[in-house]
């Protein structure tokens, strides 16, 4: 069988990875791919954009694809998977309506209360409703998030009222262009923050391996946030106590709400979470896709044929079929250019790539590509994140060794990553 990976990034690269080590599979494509996704055995990119929704059912169709699986939460939200199964083509990931729940966070928010899920209190505005007063009146730290989607970008965590004023502004005035058309302020969450992805057949739900992002650029958990500096599963904090309260809590509840609703949802559903101090479970957000870099240490692990269970949730089975699941553990290192989570030069050449490469051929790690491109022999940099090492090892502490070992050899100009990926589950496993 052939199978289509629509994206462009890490993630997509750690999907086609996987799907192409299927005895199942004879190809995978990749629309439109990186560096990383044009060299991997078993794979070929095609230079098909992720939005270009006609242009991904013709190539489907041209090529035979018998499974397409959606990376970017773009395409979803703008409806792909309803034009594939228009066009009678099987594609893996929620329909439109279901995706709102990362198209918009407003939404979010109102399915969130109507199913009494647990999640900070808020309140969502318009550039008509907006009332700095009220925004003046609550306590701090404040959350301002754009509603829509902004590449994980749109999420400010003000530290003062004046701070928070010109950040929901900013969105306001057009900062994020249509995605800051509401603006949703929300009280600030003190915990530990974790991600948790599931497989949803629209009525049963498959957990994955747990994880735990990153989502501060710098040491220490500073600085603006961003997409996802780094991962590492499985998440010790993630005891089964606490997994059994997620599933209770958060994960059967939105299925269900979601399915009551009339937008039944299949696909990968990603949990965004901050755990209390008394184990409560609060939604930061819903993303209708895998996280990035947490795919790269899931998939990392995963010992069975993801084609399968793709398969089994379009199919309304996952309650017949389990994940196997490596052992060891798996860490992610994420290697930005300069100046992310903004915009920062492109064009880079990037060193060291074979040499990481040889350092990891017995299995113990794997380099994802990201922001990178071809242009002849080189592999040069084209985005803010551009390559994701990961590392496998007995325990997070061995992962995160490998992992580094690979970001050392790695050189482009305005390299930038953090050096502290893992710490706290590391401090976890020396108690």
């Amino acid at each position: 069988m052939k199978v289509l990976i629509i994206g462009s990034g890490g993630r997509e690269h750690a999907l086609a990875w996987k799907c192409a080590a299927s005895a199942r599979v004879t190809e995978v494509l990749v629309a439109p791919g990186n560096a990383g996704t044009a060299v991997e055995p078993g794979c070929r990119n095609v230079d098909v954009a992720a939005e270009d929704t006609g242009a991904l059912v013709s190539l489907a169709r041209r090529e035979g694809v018998a499974l397409t699986i959606v990376g970017p939460e773009a395409p979803l939200v703008a409806g792909v998977v309803d034009a594939f199964e228009a066009a009678g083509l099987v594609c893996f990931g929620p329909r439109r309506l279901a995706a709102r729940l990362e198209g918009s966070k407003a939404f979010t928010k109102d399915f969130l209360h109507r199913h009494r899920i647990p999640a900070a209190r808020s309140r969502t505005f318009t550039r008509s409703s907006y009332d700095p007063a009220w925004l003046d009146s609550q306590p701090l730290p404040l959350v301002i998030k754009a509603s829509g989607l902004a590449a994980g970008k749109g999420v400010i965590i003000a530290e003062s009222h004046a701070e928070a004023r010109s950040a929901a502004a900013a969105m306001l005035g057009g900062r994020f262009g249509a995605a800051g058309e509401e603006v949703v302020v929300e009280e600030f969450l003190q915990g530990e923050e974790i991600s948790f992805i599931v497989m949803a057949d629209g009525h049963h739900v498959l957990p994955l391996a747990t994880s735990q992002d990153h989502k501060r650029r710098d040491d220490g958990d500073r600085g603006p946030n961003t997409g996802g500096m780094g991962a590492y599963s499985p998440a010790p904090r993630v005891t089964p106590e606490l997994h059994a309260r997620i599933m209770s809590e958060v994960i059967e509840p939105a299925i269900l709400g979601l399915a009551g609703d009339g937008t039944p949802y299949t696909g990968f559903l990603y949990a965004g979470l901050m755990v209390a101090a008394d184990g409560t479970p609060n939604v930061l957000e819903f993303n209708c896709r895998l996280g990035d870099p947490e795919t790269q240490a899931v998939l990392s692990r995963l010992r069975s044929d993801l084609t399968l269970l793709c398969e089994a949730a379009l199919a309304g089975r996952l309650d017949t079929v389990s994940a196997e699941w490596d052992p060891r553990a798996a860490l992610g290192v994420v290697l930005a250019g300069e100046g992310y989570p903004d915009s920062g030069r492109r064009g880079e050449r990037i060193e060291g790539l074979d040499r990481a490469e040889s350092l990891v051929r017995n299995g113990s790690g794997k380099l994802f590509h990201a922001g990178t491109k071809l242009s002849g022999s080189d592999v040069l940099t084209s985005g803010g994140r551009v390559l994701c090492a990961v590392g496998l090892g007995r325990s997070v502490a061995d992962a995160q060794h490998v992992a580094y070992r690979l970001v050392d050899v790695i050189r482009f100009p305005g390299m930038h990553y953090r050096r502290d990926i893992g710490q706290r589950a590391i401090a976890r496993e020396r108690s």
